[in-house]
């Protein structure tokens, strides 16, 4: 079951050793956003994707496989600007990753502080899957809730049937308040899983949850913004929330 853009889920104790997968090669062509240089005068090249939002002025959070091994990280915001990122905190356990960015990014997304999320929830992901291949600009998927922990019982991840691709990791899961109540994370391998039952699965995919993502960002020093979860926006209307707040990332080698 290869994660979104790489990485590992947490496994369950004794159970089987699940294969990841590192993200596919993005498309060749002009890129406006290399930057960088090898040493020699080479230009780096972007080898993967994903996405990122505000958490604090001048601080983005992701996954760690998103940045993990990037000899450069370049942040795209929704105005167009290109900005380095730095990671100055990580959490593999949880694949969590604070960035800081020199330059405005955008107003920092509110984190829900209640009620309690609720199976069947309407769900709002917002980010960048397939970049280079799909829309240059972002894309937002609608889904609930199918489920309160991950795989194997994971407490750290929501299960949702929103649909996401490689490039949505460390994408804000957002509630119909425009709340952010997760980080996307990982989809299933639905190809293994038919092989195994013959059955092919459809729109299983996971999130880290909210409360697991302000453990981390309080620990290392952010106070994100916290507002009660409060529905009544549409989908369309949840996107126009994320979208100044939300960013392309780049991993360049």
């Amino acid at each position: 079951m290869p994660p979104i853009a790489g990485g590992a889920l947490p496994e369950a104790a004794g159970a089987p050793a699940l294969p990841t997968a590192k993200p596919p090669p993005l498309p060749p062509g002009p890129d406006p956003f290399l930057g960088g240089a090898r040493p020699g005068g080479l230009a780096r090249r972007p080898v993967s994707s994903g996405t990122g939002f505000v958490v604090a002025p001048g601080r983005l959070l992701t996954n760690w496989h998103v940045a993990e091994g990037c000899a450069e990280l370049r942040a795209r915001t929704s105005r167009g600007l290109d900005l380095p990122a730095q990671p100055v905190a990580r959490d593999a356990q949880r694949d969590l990753a604070l960035l800081a960015v020199a330059g405005e990014v955008g107003p920092p997304l509110p984190f829900r502080t209640g009620p309690e999320v609720r199976r069947g929830e309407g769900v709002v992901t917002y980010g960048f899957p397939l970049a280079g291949m799909l829309s240059s600009g972002a894309t937002l998927t609608t889904g609930d809730i199918s489920a309160l922990s991950g795989l194997r019982d994971n407490p750290r991840h929501y299960q949702i049937s929103a649909p996401v691709q490689v490039g949505n990791s460390g994408g804000p899961l957002l509630d119909l308040g425009g709340r952010v109540i997760g980080v996307v994370v990982a989809k299933l391998d639905a190809q293994r899983i038919a092989q195994v039952t013959g059955d092919l699965p459809q729109n299983v995919n996971f999130a880290v949850k909210g409360g697991e993502a302000l453990e981390f960002l309080q620990r290392n020093g952010i106070r994100p913004v916290l507002a009660d979860g409060r529905a009544g926006l549409s989908a369309a209307d949840v996107g126009e929330v994320a979208e100044p707040s939300t960013v392309l990332l780049r991993c360049l080698r």
